[in-house]
């Protein structure tokens, strides 16, 4: 695994890497770890749906393929409480040419949109009102259809991260002081051949 991209973000390439965080409790366990910072098992138990005993046992099977490690302890922390954080900022993956890697890879994607899917309808439903009309004017999403190659279409996906480097990656001193989080969701979805046509259907919020 290797973290040198503009994002910071591990890359998994190994299929046991990719099936081993295919789990609801272990992509719980990074993204908690990868938005709050460093915690330990009993933290994290509340936020993942699982006991400390287990969610331990998952941090440790994710420690094993180098997605988590321990945190530095904080002073007078009690030592027998183990901190983890994660190893990076995100994580990204490919689909291996092999059978095997190609399955693994649909099993994280499979569970990865599980996770996620729902995620715009809970915003809608439970931030989008409190927004003030500032952020509610910003938020938003898109759907774009574009008829690319395959080498076009690693462009795109290039030109976005080039464009999303520098806020990912500054320091949180350098952030401005009305900024907050915000989920960026991309997806990519290839369609089937005899979908394409010239045509472009596109929308925006």
């Amino acid at each position: 695994m290797d973290s040198g991209n503009r994002l910071g973000d591990i890359e998994i390439t190994d299929p046991q890497a990719m099936r081993a965080l295919a789990h609801p409790v272990r992509l719980a366990i990074l993204d908690r770890l990868q938005r709050h910072g460093p915690a330990t098992a009993t933290q994290l138990a509340p936020d993942v749906g699982a006991t400390p005993s287990v969610t331990s046992w998952h941090l440790r099977h994710l420690a094993g393929f180098g997605l988590v490690r321990d945190a530095e302890a904080e002073a007078g922390a009690d030592r027998r409480q183990r901190r983890w954080e994660a190893a990076a900022r995100g994580f990204r993956f490919e689909a291996p040419q092999d059978e095997e890697g190609r399955s693994a890879a649909r099993a994280l994607s499979r569970e990865m949109f599980l996770r996620y899917g729902d995620l715009p309808g809970r915003w809608l439903t439970e931030v989008e009102p409190r927004l003030d009309p500032l952020w509610q004017g910003v938020a938003g999403l898109s759907n774009t259809r574009v008829v690319v190659s395959a080498e076009e279409l690693t462009a795109i996906q290039d030109g976005i991260e080039r464009v999303l480097a520098p806020y990912v990656t500054r320091d949180p001193a350098d952030r401005p002081a009305d900024s907050r989080s915000v989920r960026l969701m991309r997806y990519a979805l290839p369609e089937q051949d005899g979908e394409q046509g010239a045509e472009q259907d596109g929308g925006t919020r």
